[in-house]
């Protein structure tokens, strides 16, 4: 409802809906039109006036912020990270002394909470900043789409809709799926030298790009549909580009090398695409500071017979290797293809990539010279078999040690003493993500110093076979800022396990556990009174051989989600009504038993019991 829950709102809409008929479709369009209804009758101008009173109070560079919401459509939510990106790229916010000026647009964020003028998505269990998205009250919406268009900021293209001259000056392009305009209708209705940001929600079409917008700043293509490798060829000509989202874009299979010519992007997010390969030019980019990567995996090579074809769009004949005509010329004619440049990189490229088993995982290959790129403080989603290893890592060293976020995947046990020097040495480093190469006997109880301020780990131990997994690193213990871990280890008895439990129990400030305890060989978990007294989610995932988890009186006061999956094994669960603060109870649905049933409905909070299926991530 457009209400909200809003009193004032809830008062005056029903006081002017009781004058009205009474019919679905009368109350239907008045929803629809609610933001001329408010402008126009005179018994709705209480509640505009209000609002107006709200937006006038705030100070300019949150009435800048405000109103860049309108950008994005109704119902959706907003990541908090993609908009203080985003008004970071487009100038809302400046570096002050010792804050950033994305520290600087995350306050403004937190502020235009704190005078309701957007909205704390439900609190994440999983987020270590607690809101980490946000929404717009309907009317108050309604008052940023006004305002954006009265000042000429915001140009929205969607179905139905009928623009003034002037509104076609707006800096800022937002384009709905559903608008149905042809080529010519976008270049009448679009001023492109005057456009400083395009956001596409649906289905992408190439005439939404144009080397005509030079001074564009902000292309987020978030999840859009159709878009492919060669709608980006002439990107590099959009030199002032300072935040390019291709995230969720599941047809870009590679960058092209023009890239190297955005000297001024800040923030590269290439999470969700098809992309193996980084091109060599991206190391020009000295002022890059976000660099998101991890394909979707959909490349897929199979020893034998070649089935690439079945997964790329361009390949329908390919045969072994490239013989310069693999890509059907009725492709290259109606896609508008050049059959040189497909070939170079999927054949090239990406097939002795795949065939040296490097497009297995879920990570990218980077290039050498990533030392140069002394402005990184995330890069995510690297594959160090790929990469290099040992090369790369020195490549940190050699450079990169303002890193505050670290990802990589398929660290080989021979890299591992490298690897642990390198993070012993990066003081700043907030946020690490390891993931081993599979059947490698990994150990990480190298890093003598971890970083201080190291507050997001993730180390996916669980190689195959079991018996190779290490043990808890020791200096996990000793990480006192450690506000969210997701980790797997072995035990080899039960009081061995007892202890390493203990130990994360004692860590001040973690609120969420992600545990993989398929290599636990004691028979209990038990979580005792006093521990984990900052832990808002507990997750324990693959319980084999597990016959008791017991959670004792005054264990984890302050949970409020329960996870538990269990694929294939029996295991009773106590203690589950003396969780204080419990919210969720999520469990795989053969360990969902009457005695569980009773404990949740015991527990005081009468927490949700939810079915979770066999296997979650």
């Amino acid at each position: 409802m457009k209400c909200g829950r809003l009193p004032l709102a809830i008062v005056t809409v029903g006081g002017f809906l009781a004058n009205q008929p009474k019919t679905s479709l009368e109350w239907r369009k008045f929803y629809d039109h609610i933001s001329a209804e408010m402008e126009m009758n005179p018994e709705l101008t209480t509640i505009r006036s209000v609002l107006m009173k709200s937006y006038d109070g705030l100070p300019f560079h949150l009435k800048s912020c405000f109103l860049y919401t309108s950008i994005f459509s109704e119902d959706r939510k907003l990541e908090r990270r993609r908009l203080v990106l985003r008004w970071t790229a487009e100038g809302y916010s400046r570096e002050v002394r010792d804050k950033s000026a994305e520290e600087i647009s995350d306050s403004y964020f937190l502020e235009l909470i704190s005078r309701s003028m957007i909205l704390p998505s439900q609190k994440s269990f999983h987020s270590i900043k607690g809101i980490d998205s946000c929404q717009v009250h309907d009317l108050i919406r309604e008052i940023s789409i006004s305002k954006s268009t009265e000042e000429n900021l915001v140009l929205r293209l969607e179905k139905g809709c009928k623009l003034n001259r002037q509104q076609g000056n707006a800096r800022h392009l937002a384009i709905n799926g559903n608008w149905e305009g042809e080529q010519s209708d976008f270049e009448r209705m679009v001023d492109m030298p005057r456009v400083r940001s395009v956001t596409v929600f649906g289905k992408w079409r190439p005439f939404f790009m144009s080397v005509k917008m030079r001074m564009l700043r902000v292309l987020d293509l978030e999840d859009t549909t159709g878009l492919v490798d060669h709608h980006l060829k002439h990107i590099g000509k959009l030199l002032h580009l300072i935040y390019l989202s291709l995230r969720g874009c599941e047809d870009i299979y590679h960058l092209p090398d023009s890239i190297g010519n955005l000297m001024q992007l800040q923030t590269l997010d290439i999470r969700g695409t098809s992309i193996v390969i980084l091109p060599r030019s991206i190391v020009k980019l000295r002022k890059l500071q976000y660099l998101r990567c991890s394909n979707n995996n959909k490349l897929k090579w199979r020893v034998g017979p070649i089935d690439y074809y079945d997964s790329h769009p361009y390949l329908k004949t390919c045969m072994v290797f490239c013989t310069g005509c693999c890509i059907p010329r009725e492709v290259i004619q109606t896609d508008g293809f050049n059959q040189r440049d497909v070939c170079t990189f999927t054949c090239c490229a990406a097939i002795p990539f795949l065939m040296k088993g490097y497009g297995n995982g879920v990570g990218v290959r980077v290039p050498r010279g990533m030392r140069r790129m002394k402005a990184l403080h995330t890069l995510q989603g690297v594959d160090l078999v790929a990469s290099g290893g040992i090369a790369f890592l020195r490549n940190i060293k050699g450079g990169l040690m303002g890193l505050r976020k670290l990802g990589v995947v398929r660290l080989q046990a021979r890299n591992a003493s490298e690897f642990c020097a390198v993070v012993s040495s990066l003081n700043l480093l907030e946020s690490l993500s390891v993931t081993p190469e599979g059947g490698h006997d990994l150990r990480l109880d190298g890093i003598s110093s971890p970083p201080s301020n190291l507050r997001n780990l993730k180390l996916n131990m669980a190689t195959f076979p079991i018996q190779s997994m290490a043990k808890l690193p020791e200096w996990v213990k000793k990480l006192e800022n450690l506000v969210k871990l997701r980790i797997e280890f072995v035990t080899s008895s039960q009081e061995e396990q007892d202890g390493a439990i203990g130990a994360l129990g004692n860590l001040p400030n973690l609120a969420v556990l992600r545990l993989n305890v398929v290599s636990f060989h004691g028979e209990e978990v038990h979580f005792v009174a006093e521990a984990f007294r900052s832990l808002v989610v507990l997750e324990l995932s693959r319980i084999r051989n597990i016959r008791l988890v017991e959670f004792e009186q005054g264990a984890m006061p302050k949970l409020q989600q329960l996870l538990l999956q269990c694929p294939d094994t029996e295991t009773r669960f106590l203690g589950v009504d003396s969780l204080g603060s419990i919210k969720e109870v999520g469990i795989t649905e053969h360990l969902i038993t009457e005695e569980l049933r009773a404990q949740v409905a015991l527990n005081r909070n009468k927490p949700i019991l939810n079915t979770l299926p066999g296997r979650f991530e």
